[in-house]
């Protein structure tokens, strides 16, 4: 069973690309009594957990601990602060919204021009990042800097909220691979097993190349989150997967094709021990895959994800019934996996 109390925790802690260490401190909490560990260079965190037995292929666990979110670019005059993204972000979902700036976590508003006073095609169009502000209520450039520096990190603020069906949640992506993770390292794994919670994911798969080359397995599961895009307006052929239809398994995306004998391997598990999986119906977007399996001389992956609506956005919605579907499937898959049953 999920432990939505950890989740909560996880998913509530603020780390943008970059500035994961309170997330990283909150795993290293968890699982220091379970396993060895390390911290590289780059910020991965990088976990070896003892089995009963020696494994029989070496397997590497994914998951990154970074959300998207933005960062402090310029002060003005009077007070206001300047941001760009960092990860890829829809615009549409910022204004209005209430961040946490810098290591202070000083609250502020993402806010725009007012509707009155804009003209014409322009209180028609999605303003955009430049024209956009962070309002912490300072009045004067001196009287921010107290409390905030360029280069600060901005993370959402706003509420871990579930009822029986679904959690509510930023960093959902990938705090709920993060999640899994710990789980397994907690549980009395069968086979040696190597885990790696990797950094800056949202802008450009760095901390996953950095870890798939120091561990160096033979096989990888990458633990992650994918769009869901099952709502009011959108054609059944475009929605790509769905809320509680269990595990998505995708076959390829923008930045990898997967192990074809993996993605059979995880439908025919799936249905062994009792849990719904589906496909990712798109070639779309991507993940840590995409670094881990060309590291070295190649690495046989496989991507498990959770379906997330609204995903990169101040709060996204998943299924409890599919955190408990890729929690089941990723702990048979990994010892099944370093057991050996898809050694060549």
């Amino acid at each position: 069973m999920v432990n939505y109390e950890l989740l909560k925790k996880l998913c509530s802690a603020r780390g943008i690309s970059g500035s994961e260490d309170a997330v990283r401190d909150i795993i290293i909490n968890e699982i220091k009594d379970f396993a060895d560990y390390q911290i590289d260079n780059l910020g991965n965190l990088l976990v070896h957990k003892k089995g009963k037995q020696s494994a029989k292929s070496r397997l590497m666990l994914s998951a990154h601990m970074d959300e998207v979110g933005l960062m402090v670019t310029d002060i003005t005059s009077d007070g206001f602060l300047k941001f760009d993204e960092v990860g890829g972000i829809d615009r549409r979902v910022l204004l209005g919204k209430a961040v946490a700036v810098g290591k202070n976590n000083v609250p502020g508003v993402i806010g725009v021009k007012p509707i009155h006073l804009t003209k014409g095609d322009e209180s028609q169009t999605i303003p955009e990042l430049g024209d956009m502000y962070i309002d912490i209520g300072a009045d004067s450039l001196e009287q921010a800097l107290e409390v905030v520096g360029y280069g600060d990190s901005v993370h959402y603020s706003g509420e871990f909220l579930e009822n029986d069906y679904t959690v509510n949640s930023k960093a959902i992506d990938d705090r709920f691979g993060c999640y899994v993770l710990i789980e397994l390292i907690k549980s009395d794994l069968k086979y040696d097993t190597d885990f790696a919670f990797v950094v800056q994911e949202e802008v450009g798969l760095r901390g996953a190349k950095v870890a798939a080359y120091t561990l160096n397995p033979q096989f990888a599961l990458v633990i992650e989150t994918t769009t869901s895009a099952e709502i009011p307006e959108v054609d059944k052929i475009r929605q790509v997967c769905n809320l509680g239809e269990g595990a998505v398994i995708s076959v390829m995306d923008r930045h990898t094709i997967y192990d074809k004998a993996l993605v059979q391997y995880a439908f025919d598990t799936a249905k062994k021990i009792g849990v719904k999986a589906q496909y990712k119906r798109a070639v779309a977007g991507g993940n840590d895959s995409g670094a881990i399996h060309q590291s070295r001389g190649g690495v046989r992956t496989l991507a498990v994800s959770l379906a997330c609506r609204y995903l990169h956005a101040p709060s996204t919605v998943a299924s409890k019934a599919d955190c408990e579907s890729v929690l089941a499937l990723t702990q048979a898959l990994a010892e099944q996996i370093a057991g050996g049953e898809l050694a060549q």
